[in-house]
């Protein structure tokens, strides 16, 4: 089977939409302008997606009080420190920085909204 996405219940899902299309090269697919006011978002490969809606049904989650290692929405970046760099413009904060033996390097950061968000360019590609 294959993942058609994953799916975050957000407190803004209209601003965060925005905002990922503008920054991180997502696209809209389908948004609804009405409560829950889900959006599905898909990568730059159009084979990925995520949903981010708000729905009373429970609590948004306190992303930003998670461990990134509990939950964190990974991109491909080909050059992880000029992609850290323009988001921290665009108001995400740094968590975490490595770089690996094996020549990876891993930028760990929260968006506006607190979610963990990791750039990762890996020494040798998974996909």
């Amino acid at each position: 089977m294959k993942i058609e996405h994953f799916a975050l219940n957000v407190s803004d899902p209209i601003a965060m939409a925005e905002w990922y299309c503008s920054n991180l090269n997502m696209t809209v697919k389908r948004a609804s302008q009405q409560a829950p006011f889900a959006h599905f978002l898909a990568d730059s490969s159009g084979s990925v997606m995520i949903e981010i809606y708000k729905n009373p049904a429970d609590a948004v989650p306190n992303y930003a009080q998670m461990d990134p290692l509990l939950l964190h929405l990974a991109f491909v970046s080909l050059d992880p420190e000029s992609d850290k760099e323009r988001l921290v413009q665009a108001g995400c904060t740094v968590v975490d920085e490595i770089k690996l033996d094996d020549g990876s390097h891993l930028v760990m950061l929260r968006d506006p909204w607190g979610l963990a968000l990791q750039l990762c360019k890996r020494g040798t590609p998974m996909l």
